[in-house]
C-alpha cells in the first residue's frame, strides 16, 4: 500500500506548483516518501474511529481540510517534516495545504471502477483488515 500512496503523492505534488516550489530539490523524494508514510499511519489510525476504510474514504473523499482525518495527518506531518528535514513553517505549510488533494486523489483512484493503480482490497489489506471489504464498498457508495 505504502507504493501505492507514494505514486498519488508524487503525482500531486508534481501537480500542485506551489508545494513542489516550496520543497528543496535536494530533499523532495525523502519529503514524498515522508508524506506517504504519515498518510499511511494517519490512515491505520483513524480506521476504527472512522467506521473502517469506508469511512476514511468517504470523510476525505467529498470534503477539503476541515475534516478529522486531514487534520489528523496534517498534524503529524507538519511536526514530521519540520523535525526530519528541518524545513520552515513556510515549506511545512505549503506542504500540508497540499495534502486534501492528495487523500481526495486517492479517494478518487481507490473509488475508480476503470483505475486500478489502487484499490479498496489493497488498502483494507495494508491498513491490517483482511475482510470487511464489502462493508467498506456499501459504506462508500452509501456516503457519496
Amino acid at each position: 500500500m505504502f507504493d501505492q500512496i507514494l505514486n498519488v503523492v508524487k503525482e500531486q505534488m508534481a501537480s500542485n506548483p506551489q508545494a513542489a516550489a516550496a520543497i528543496p530539490a535536494d530533499k523532495a523524494d525523502d519529503v514524498h516518501k515522508e508524506v506517504a508514510s504519515q498518510i499511511e499511519q494517519g490512515l491505520k489510525g483513524q480506521a476504527t474511529g472512522q467506521g473502517g476504510i469506508g469511512g476514511i474514504l468517504a470523510a476525505f473523499g467529498g470534503g477539503g481540510s476541515g475534516n478529522p482525518v486531514t487534520g489528523a495527518i496534517k498534524g503529524g506531518l507538519v511536526s514530521s517534516l519540520g523535525s526530519k528535514f528541518g524545513l520552515p513553517p513556510a515549506v511545512t505549510g505549503a506542504v500540508a495545504a497540499a495534502l486534501p488533494g492528495i487523500l481526495q486523489k486517492l479517494a478518487s483512484k481507490a473509488t475508480d471502477p476503470n483505475d486500478n493503480s489502487i484499490s479498496l482490497e489493497s488498502i483494507t489489506k495494508g491498513l491490517g483488515g483482511g475482510g470487511g471489504l464489502s462493508g467498506a464498498l456499501g459504506n462508500i457508495l452509501g456516503k457519496f
